[in-house]
């Protein structure tokens, strides 16, 4: 694994799929007024996921197998796009959300990456798929952070490699 470079900044880049994951759901999540590395994930609640689900415009958005292999080798383009170095990325297997792990120059953050991969990702995935019928792909949010130290590097990377959908060709 190539080791950070002080010339760069390393962001580990989440977004999940529209309406995967709830708060109050079953599933984890993570409310974004205390999101944190170490917080707590939003407890069960089952009025709270009833909100959340009153309000979709559509059904929640699950990645086919084929999506997922589409956008693993789409994102190596979209990088390169962005001029940014991918490692790696994962479009996790479960289908609700996508990691990418990427170095950048330091002047760029992570939350404009997001939002660059995650509208490049959208044209790509509507010229080639149809578009869910709640007019979106993503979920609004997502967590960009930095990879701040060799020890998260060495954890994050093999992590996301698990949740590939395909063998790595980005390291």
């Amino acid at each position: 694994m190539q080791p950070r470079s002080p010339n760069f900044t390393t962001w580990h880049i989440t977004w999940g799929t529209y309406g995967a994951r709830l708060h109050g759901s079953n599933r984890r999540t993570v409310d974004r007024r205390a999101a944190a590395i170490g917080d707590p994930f939003v407890e069960r609640n089952e009025p709270r996921e009833q909100a959340a689900k009153s309000i979709m415009r559509g059904n929640a958005v699950y990645l086919s197998d084929e999506q997922q292999r589409f956008i693993e080798s789409t994102v190596v383009q979209l990088c390169d796009r962005g001029g940014w170095m991918l490692r790696t990325c994962a479009a996790a297997v479960e289908g609700d959300h996508i990691h990418v792990l990427l170095d950048a120059d330091p002047a760029v953050h992570g939350e404009k990456i997001r939002r660059l991969l995650k509208r490049w990702l959208t044209q790509a995935m509507d010229e080639r798929f149809d578009r869910p019928k709640s007019g979106t792909w993503w979920a609004v949010q997502g967590s960009n952070r930095v990879v701040d130290s060799d020890a998260y590097l060495n954890r994050v990377s093999p992590y996301i490699e698990r949740q590939r959908s395909t063998p790595s060709s980005a390291t």
